[in-house]
């Protein structure tokens, strides 16, 4: 994950510091009809670290054939 799904800004963070602040944190899961929201405080790493980080590990999953 280290090398393929962090932001430049990141990328020296220990495996430890990646589990302390994006794995063991606190956080709300909130469904509203289609929407999953997950609400979690902003302390433990800033909303557009984490976005580019979802972005970069949906860049990994593979991309549907073509029908």
């Amino acid at each position: 994950m280290r090398t393929l799904a962090l932001p430049e800004a990141v990328e020296q963070w220990s495996l430890t510091s990646l589990r302390e602040k994006l794995v063991k944190i606190g956080a709300k899961v909130v469904r509203h009809g289609r929407y999953v929201i997950v609400q979690m405080a902003e302390v433990a790493v800033p909303r557009f670290m984490f976005q580019q980080i979802l972005r970069l590990i949906n860049g990994l999953r593979r991309k549907p054939a073509p029908a």
